[in-house]
């Protein structure tokens, strides 16, 4: 839901009426995760997506029916064998949409806004709601910050909400959507009670090293994928804010000195174009061993047997070069600034979310899976 902050926010701040639909849940192949939503005001507009289109008409009229109502709602969603077309996902998976009104009157709205507001500065948030328990407490929520301070409760005792405040806040750390199971009397046994957890963090980073054509290319679809990117380079005539006007910051520096000193985390992804080894030693040289999600390196295979062993003699470990993806991309035949671009882009998509590369014409595997852990799972 938080990904529509900017939208409901408007809302809330006119005063509308409106209901929310939250993919809490997901079993099989579906083609959107947890978090993802679809709201509807009283007048009937509509946005966002559940599903992909699959059960977005049965969504719709779900949330029309609990702005009559007021009461909140958890609906599931699967495949029907007498009818894939009609209310089901034709994709063969399950989702859980737990439908939240909200109206002017309602309690909880003022932890809403607050969730929202927070998601639209890019500051870390989540916000927790009952999906699975006693009826009093469906739709109770909470609004918890990187501190573990909230606001709202959950209908529940004071244990519950305190629990679930630092159930939340674990999650927000990593950086994951997903669920809880708890007690009603807020203890940590399993049974009773299923507590929704909706984290949003700030996007992730790309740092791309090496201010050339390619990398032009490489920041818009970064951008596009949703991080924000960064252009490295250490000759200023190459690193212009005109040349990559896309990008979120243009730096000029040494490559392996800007690395050391700026902020990275585990869902960081550094792209190394600059394929020279006076630049490309000493930045991978830190950035093997950093705990980041993806290292990869352009240049030739020729290139890479040379920098292997140039890294080996700079003291990495075998460990730490398995690390390296290079020569950087998935093979697509690219030749293009912009093709060689998908391919990278691709690999990425490809090592988060635990993909093969390999065409889906003539596959087992599923489609919809993550590298992490998926259950309901994160961002």
């Amino acid at each position: 839901m938080l990904d529509l902050a900017g939208q409901l926010d408007e809302w809330a701040a006119e005063g509308r009426h409106f209901a929310v639909a939250t993919v809490v849940g997901v079993g099989g192949s579906a083609p959107r995760g947890p978090g993802a939503a679809l709201a509807v005001d009283s007048e009937g507009t509509v946005i966002g997506s559940v599903s992909g289109g699959c059960v977005e008409g049965a969504v719709y009229e779900l949330c029309r029916q609990a702005l009559e109502s007021g009461e909140p709602v958890l609906e599931r969603f699967g495949y029907s064998d007498e009818d894939a077309f009609a209310v089901g996902l034709t994709c063969g998976g399950v989702i859980d949409i737990l439908i939240w009104p909200v109206s002017a009157r309602t309690p909880l709205r003022p932890v809403l806004r607050a969730a929202l507001s927070a998601a639209l500065q890019g500051a870390p948030t989540a916000l927790a709601r009952v999906t699975r328990g006693p009826a009093e407490l469906l739709g109770g929520a909470l609004h918890v910050g990187p501190d573990g301070a909230y606001e709202g409760g959950l209908g529940g005792t004071p244990d519950l909400d305190r629990t679930a405040a630092a159930e939340a806040r674990a999650l927000l750390e990593a950086g994951r959507t997903g669920t809880v199971e708890l007690s009603a009397d807020g203890s940590h046994c399993p049974g009773g009670l299923t507590l929704f957890v909706e984290a949003s963090v700030p996007p992730p980073r790309m740092i791309v090293f090496g201010a050339i054509d390619f990398a032009a290319a490489l920041v818009r679809a970064g951008s596009f994928l949703g991080y924000r990117v960064t252009v490295c380079d250490a000759r200023p005539v190459f690193a212009t804010r005109a040349r990559f006007p896309e990008a979120e910051d243009v730096v000029v520096d040494w490559p392996h000195r800007y690395l050391r000193r700026t902020a990275t985390d585990a869902r960081t992804v550094l792209c190394v174009l600059t394929h020279d080894a006076k630049f490309d030693i000493p930045l991978l040289t830190e950035a093997l061993r950093m705990p980041v999600a993806f290292v990869g390196a352009m240049g030739s295979r020729r290139t890479h047997a040379d920098r292997e062993r140039r890294l080996r003699e700079a003291g990495l470990s075998e460990g730490e070069l398995a690390r390296l993806r290079s020569p950087i991309g998935l093979d697509l035949g690219a030749r293009t600034p912009e093709e060689t671009a998908l391919s990278i882009a691709a690999e990425i998509v490809a090592t988060r979310r635990g993909g093969t590369g390999a065409a889906l014409t003539g596959s087992d595997t599923p489609i919809h899976r993550d590298a992490e852990t998926r259950g309901p799972a994160a961002a």
